[in-house]
């Protein structure tokens, strides 16, 4: 894994301390989730935006952590451009770039699908990703 910026690593240990501050299943969700991000994409960044809530990016974000008092939220920010056969969106259906999945306490995530979905997200991510434009330099006529 390559070695993240400082930032990036105190991001990664507030995530660590919100979840453990959580203290209930919803910090248990989020650990697992978070455990299968960077499973799926181990060169993953974890970043803290909006007021504290984390972010994994690769190449542009991939999908945020919200924790509620009944759920929690893992919103996808090109979630609409991604295929999910497996039916883990359940929230946000209508929107068109965003989609989420809401996690409540009884709920099991599958963990394949869920790593597929990252891998899509990434994969879209790095196709999406600006490319270096070739420069040819102009020959003069003096040469």
């Amino acid at each position: 894994m390559k070695s993240q910026p400082k930032a990036a690593n105190a991001a990664s240990k507030q995530i660590s301390q919100q979840i453990a501050a959580l203290g209930d299943w919803r910090g248990k969700s989020l650990a697992k989730v978070r455990a299968l991000i960077t499973e799926a994409a181990p060169d993953v960044v974890e970043e803290l935006k909006w007021m504290g809530t984390p972010v994994w990016s690769h190449n542009g974000g991939i999908c945020t952590g919200e924790t509620y008092k009944s759920w929690v939220k893992l919103t996808f920010f090109k979630g609409a451009a991604l295929k999910d056969p497996a039916k883990l969106f359940n929230s946000g259906l209508d929107g068109n770039v965003r989609r989420a999945i809401d996690i409540r306490e009884s709920d099991e995530i599958d963990a394949e699908a869920f790593k597929a979905l990252i891998r899509a997200a990434v994969a879209l991510n790095t196709s999406r990703a600006k490319k270096p434009t070739k420069r040819v330099r102009a020959q003069s006529a003096a040469a």
